[in-house]
């Protein structure tokens, strides 16, 4: 299964799910009248897209290093090194965009 594939399929899970995760309540109703739940629902896919993308990379990461591992098995302490410091950036990177949305919901547009 290519990665075309597998990301539309994310996408289509993600697309199934949104609408029975948005359902309104009462609050959320109230609060669309202020522009309020639209910045939280933007603030939800921004995380879930955070989330997806490095999902994604890492995933990468990991394919790559598995790959030259066995190509060339005696650097694969270099290659391992190399692979765990650029997850932990990558995951870094998630967690940033991660808070950036959840302090988005609290923001008025």
């Amino acid at each position: 299964m290519s990665i075309k594939t597998k990301f539309l399929l994310a996408a289509g899970a993600v697309a199934a799910i949104a609408p029975a995760a948005m359902a309104q309540t009462a609050e959320v109703a109230r609060a669309a009248n202020t522009g309020i739940a639209s910045g939280k629902g933007m603030a939800a896919i921004g995380a879930g897209l955070a989330v997806l993308g490095a999902g994604l990379g890492i995933g990468l990461i990991g394919k790559g290093a598995v790959e030259s591992m066995a190509r060339q098995p005696e650097a694969a302490g270099n290659i391992r090194g190399s692979m765990i410091l650029t997850a932990a950036f990558v995951e870094g990177a998630a967690l940033f965009a991660i808070v950036v949305c959840f302090l988005a919901q609290n923001y008025q547009f």
